[in-house]
């Protein structure tokens, strides 16, 4: 069976992008690099069972180019979601860092607990938590 080596998703601002994902989210930077003969700066992060790939455009002067943010609107797709162990740990990190909700926290009868919120680029993450049914 295939397994996941990383989403890739579009960011505007590499350095407020990585800022964003390792100090408020808390994602370890792998590595970062420009490559000015493809046009595009990228930087790698580390997920369980997997990375997070940011890219970003660049003009022929390795300038970042413009990019039109997400569609944000129900159902919310694409999103990543990130697994979490405590939904309500994760939704008091976002509110110190001052990182509105989208949606949530929502739960299903005791079985699973999520909430989406948006990278500032626009781009959804979930935050979801699978519950003990027997608890």
């Amino acid at each position: 069976m295939p397994r996941l080596d990383h989403i890739a998703i579009r960011v505007s601002d590499m350095q407020a992008a990585i800022a964003f994902y390792t100090e408020k989210l808390g994602l370890e930077l792998l590595f970062h690099k420009v490559d000015r003969e493809h046009r595009e700066s990228f930087a790698f992060l580390q997920l369980e069972g997997g990375n997070l790939e940011l890219l970003q455009l660049l003009d022929q002067q390795g300038q970042p180019l413009p990019m039109e943010p997400p569609v944000v609107e129900k159902p919310y797709c694409p999103h990543l979601a990130l697994a979490s162990d405590d939904l309500d740990e994760d939704v008091a990190r976002l509110h110190r860092h001052k990182i509105p909700l989208l949606d949530g926290p929502l739960e299903i009868a005791g079985s699973v607990r999520w909430l989406y919120f948006c990278d500032p680029d626009n781009n959804v993450l979930e935050y979801v938590q699978w519950l003990d049914p027997q608890s």
